[in-house]
């Protein structure tokens, strides 16, 4: 089989990655499970033909002086693959990943509504983040769609590779790629603020400048969308706060204080029958969440993000919860899903002093009635939440 031969074996069985690795077999994920192609197994040499056959003269370049290369490849109309090419113990190896061509919409990939709303807004900072292959690429891809098919904006995004293309409609979009059309994310957000845009879409937030960078821009009226590696929205927060010197942290907390508009965390789980559905949990930036991330006061996030439905904002185990009831996972997934979401709240809610601030922890969240603890949900109505004052509304934007 040659490279086109294994991309399209991936696209029809519906895989979301392809692993070659000397003396194995090629491997598929699908359905986040991996699984062998019955085929020859690949020699080093074989991988690298295979690699050298979609690399340009400069990619092979680079992939020779660095070991390791990030690009991304088209299979005619059909897809595309970000592709990662590393040099293992056997030899030349690499990863494709399929980039749907057609970008889904919010309502295909059922996502809440306030992540709509989030979308709309005019300034700000809106984070995406989970483990590698979570869908923010494409949680995001949908997001943007949304504004370019409805709002007369000009969209930036700075990717690393770019994944998903958006061809331009109401909205003028530019696709920036790094490496290609621009030195650094660094660089090409100092450019940015001098684009007129009104979105700037940061592939991801990997290091201080960028951080740093994304935070001004969001705060000079900017609508800001990035992605980071953290499962929480109070993990998110700390990793945002910890880039920077200590002498700094002060300063990054009031920045991200007010520009801080929401923060989605996503997994995705497996789904009853086949496929893959997303879970997640949901930060609005609120007055009040606001004056926790200025006081570092981050573990007592979960507890607001509990009691902020109103807002549109959900807790995992909520969301969870949800997809068990409506029968779109198993019991056994969410079982899991749950353990590891209860493991993170246990960190982050250290005894006062830890990395998530001085404050004591929150009370444990109270137990609800539903098929992972026994029984149906209680038919009696939840207490009506008191009214919103002006002081419980976001700042700027689109009011939750």
């Amino acid at each position: 089989m040659d490279i086109t031969e294994l991309l399209k074996f991936t696209l029809d069985n519906k895989g979301s990655d392809l692993h070659l690795a000397g003396s194995n077999q090629p491997i598929v994920r699908i359905d986040g499970d991996l699984q062998r192609i019955k085929t020859d197994v690949l020699t080093a040499d074989a991988i690298r033909a295979m690699l050298f056959s979609v690399m340009t003269e400069e990619q092979r370049a680079v992939y020779e002086r660095d070991l390791e290369h990030d690009f991304a490849i088209s299979l005619g109309q059909d897809a595309r693959f970000r592709v990662n090419a590393f040099t293992n113990r056997q030899g030349s190896a690499a990863v494709f990943r399929v980039i749907p061509t057609k970008i889904p919409t919010m309502e295909q990939l059922d996502l809440p509504p306030v992540i709509r709303r989030l979308a709309e807004l005019e300034k700000g900072l809106v984070l995406v983040t989970g483990p590698t292959g979570s869908g923010k690429s494409t949680t995001l891809a949908s997001m943007i769609n949304h504004i370019n098919q409805k709002y007369p904006y000009h969209i930036l995004t700075v990717e690393d590779p770019v994944e998903f293309f958006h061809n331009s409609k109401t909205s003028l979009v530019n696709h920036r790629e790094v490496g290609n059309d621009t030195k650094s994310f660094g660089r090409a957000l100092k450019s940015a603020l001098r684009e007129d845009p009104d979105v700037i879409l940061v592939g991801e937030m990997r290091d201080h400048e960028t951080i740093s960078l994304a935070l001004t821009a969001a705060e000079t009226g900017h609508l800001v969308f990035g992605t980071l590696h953290s499962n929480t929205a109070a993990k998110t927060i700390d990793r945002v706060i910890d880039v920077f010197p200590a002498a700094e942290k002060e300063m990054v907390r009031a920045m991200l204080s007010s520009s801080v508009q929401g923060i989605i965390a996503q997994s995705l789980l497996k789904k009853a029958g086949g496929g893959r559905v997303a879970a997640h949990e949901i930060m609005v930036g609120t007055n009040a969440v606001r004056n926790l991330i200025r006081e570092n006061q981050l573990a007592q996030i979960y507890s607001m993000i509990q009691t902020g439905s109103r807002y549109g904002m959900q807790t995992m185990e909520d969301s969870v919860n949800d997809l068990l009831i409506s029968g779109l996972v198993t019991q056994e997934v969410a079982d899991e899903v749950l353990k590891d979401a209860t493991e993170s709240l246990e960190e982050a809610s250290a005894p006062a002093g830890g990395a998530h601030g001085k404050g004591a922890p929150p009370p444990p969240p109270a137990k609800k009635a539903n098929p992972l603890t026994g029984g149906a949900k209680p038919a009696a109505a939840p207490a009506k939440p008191p009214p919103m004052t002006e002081t419980d509304k976001p700042e700027g934007g689109y009011s939750f």
